[in-house]
């Protein structure tokens, strides 16, 4: 395990993320979900300064917590803005607002990670990846859909056909609430037919290329390009 990183004050952060986690996951399973839901949010400050990779160790809510990074990037709801650019006829800005005032796609569907858990029945809603970049006007010799997460080093990328799948979604709702921090908000990327390494966190650009498709951060690191459940990566899916 990573040596934990020092905070301004000298203690270990990585340690504060266990101790907060003991103590205020304890309290969720005492008072339910609410207080659960709470966690979420009162970790992600501390989370976003971790240094130690124990983030990805802590299930928080039904989900797991990973970021390429060891940290969690936060970004504040009301200043979010998403861009769509590349071959576009016109480049997309859009806010929180924005996105929520188009028409949403709601799913509920399993969210599987290629190591092996599962996330049965989550709701998701959000815009459909096809709808945003038919807003921008896709232009001639695009093939390929390349997506940034503000961390600075997360990306991903489909074909155009695998983009405009109706189960490909900027989803900005999980579990019946905002996307949360820790998981990925205020916006993320879900794409419901593939391993979860697909489904970017931290969603603030989505690039139209002609590039087929252009290699994301784990197909460089020896993933499959195509990460469909079940046929990929070793048919590492967990048997139900």
């Amino acid at each position: 395990m990573p040596t934990p990183a020092a905070s301004s004050d000298g203690a270990p952060i990585g340690r504060r993320v266990v101790l907060a986690m003991l103590g205020l996951g304890a309290l969720g399973i005492v008072t339910g979900s609410k207080v659960q839901r709470g966690l979420e949010w009162a970790l992600a400050p501390i989370l976003a300064r971790d240094g130690s990779g124990l983030a990805g160790l802590l299930p928080v809510s039904r989900f797991r917590i990973y970021s390429v990074t060891g940290q969690t990037p936060l970004r504040d709801a009301t200043t979010y803005r998403l861009v769509v650019d590349g071959m576009v006829d016109s480049t997309l800005e859009l806010n929180l607002a924005d996105l929520r005032a188009l028409p949403p796609t709601r799913l509920v569907r399993d969210f599987q990670c290629v190591t092996g858990w599962r996330v049965p029945d989550v709701p998701w809603v959000g815009v459909t990846v096809g709808d945003l970049i038919d807003r921008a006007g896709v232009q001639p010799g695009a093939v390929g859909v390349r997506f940034y997460s503000y961390d600075g080093l997360y990306t991903e990328s489909l074909t155009m056909e695998q983009a405009r799948r109706r189960d490909v979604l900027v989803a900005y709702d999980m579990e019946n609430r905002a996307v949360p921090p820790i998981h990925g908000g205020p916006v993320r990327l879900y794409v419901a037919p593939m391993y979860g390494y697909k489904s970017l966190k931290w969603l603030e650009r989505i690039e139209v290329t002609s590039q087929t498709p252009p290699v994301g951060y784990w197909a460089n690191r020896g993933y499959d390009q195509d990460a469909w459940v079940g046929r990929s990566n070793g048919r590492r899916d967990e048997a139900t």
